[in-house]
């Protein structure tokens, strides 16, 4: 059967809304991206749940000859159809929300806890979907991904690549060290992610953290009682050694040796430099440059290591619709993802 990218001019305009222009089918295609429009816990800034058609709409003005990973759109690349369903399920699930978000705290307050559990109730719901969708598509030999949403959603996702993959290493970028036991009385909260992962996800075997900046008493206890399967690499002491003279090659060799032959890239936008996502949902001062965050993939994939899945997160559009500033970053560093790890996979 003819290719679809042999009809495909790379060089002409963008008259279609799939991502990147593209025109593969999920099944002509080896990468399956999942979107997950999902915001229904974000305790600051709202609008992660537009992130996936953020990305895909800026997506189209992207030239997609790449200096460093050559032609990764020819290995075919595809968004699956926005998910109504969830929609409509994020969309109860943050009106219920906000009430014990502006609490705090459920409490003891009996309809506050009753709004609580049923937001678990409904990521729950979500979770199994996404699970369900990426068991489907990994078991076709796809490169699968997730487009979030807030850093909650790729759950599902990491459970489907440990089945696959046992052993499996994270890559995780972020701000945020997301390994909170629950959070404002969620148990899926975007903050507990890591430590969901850890604690329900037995073939993971280590999380390696880069970026991290803001974090609790708590989080900083476990990680450092995780014997190891947790090692995070803190933004200030990363920061504080590259103003000294060393390379970001030499500071970040040493995390990737730590991962596994099998990685999972976990990406939540807010890792990088806020002003590449000013309005991602909990922007913090710090952070990777996008050149610095695509030398951490090219090391990825000159390691030897496979990527095995991706996920990239918390990308929001700018609420006053003013700019696509987050979205053309967001898709940016999307396709570095797909490329590098395509450079990576093994028939």
């Amino acid at each position: 059967m003819k290719k679809p990218f042999l009809d495909f001019d790379p060089d002409a305009a963008i008259t279609t809304d799939t991502l990147f222009g593209l025109p593969f089918t999920p099944e002509e295609s080896e990468v399956v991206l999942i979107p997950v429009p999902w915001d229904a816990t974000v305790s600051y800034g709202v609008g992660a749940s537009k992130g996936p058609e953020a990305i895909r709409n800026a997506s189209r003005q992207l030239d997609i000859l790449d200096r460093e990973t050559g032609k990764p759109y020819e290995r075919g690349i595809a968004l699956l159809p926005m998910p109504e369903e969830l929609e409509a399920k994020n969309h109860e699930a943050r009106v219920r929300a906000e009430p014990v978000i502006e609490a705090g705290d459920p409490g003891n307050d009996p309809e506050l806890r009753a709004a609580a559990d049923r937001v678990n109730a409904l990521c729950e719901d979500m979770n199994a979907w996404v699970y369900r969708t990426a068991k489907e598509w990994i078991e076709r030999e796809k490169l699968v991904g997730v487009i979030g949403g807030d850093h909650s959603v790729p759950f599902g996702l990491f459970q489907a690549i440990a089945e696959a993959h046992e052993g499996v290493g994270i890559l995780h970028l972020d701000a945020h060290a997301d390994l909170r036991a629950g959070y404002e009385g969620f148990t899926w909260s975007h903050a507990s992610i890591m430590y969901n992962a850890m604690e329900r996800i037995s073939g993971i075997s280590r999380l390696v953290q880069i970026g991290i900046r803001d974090f609790g008493h708590r989080e900083d206890a476990y990680i450092r009682e995780s014997k190891g399967r947790i090692q995070t690499f803190f933004d200030p002491d990363l920061r504080a050694r590259l103003l000294s003279g060393e390379s970001w090659r030499s500071l970040i060799t040493p995390a990737i040796d730590l991962l596994p032959a099998k990685v999972h890239l976990s990406f939540d936008i807010d890792g990088l430099d806020p002003t590449l996502c000013p309005s991602t949902g909990t922007p913090v001062p710090g952070g990777l440059s996008f050149a610095e965050a695509v030398m951490m993939l090219r090391l990825v994939a000159e390691s030897g290591r496979e990527v095995v899945g991706l996920d990239l997160c918390e990308v929001a559009p700018d609420p006053e619709s003013n700019s696509e500033w987050d979205g053309n970053v967001g898709a940016r560093l999307l396709y570095k993802m797909i490329g590098f790890a395509l450079m990576t996979r093994r028939s």
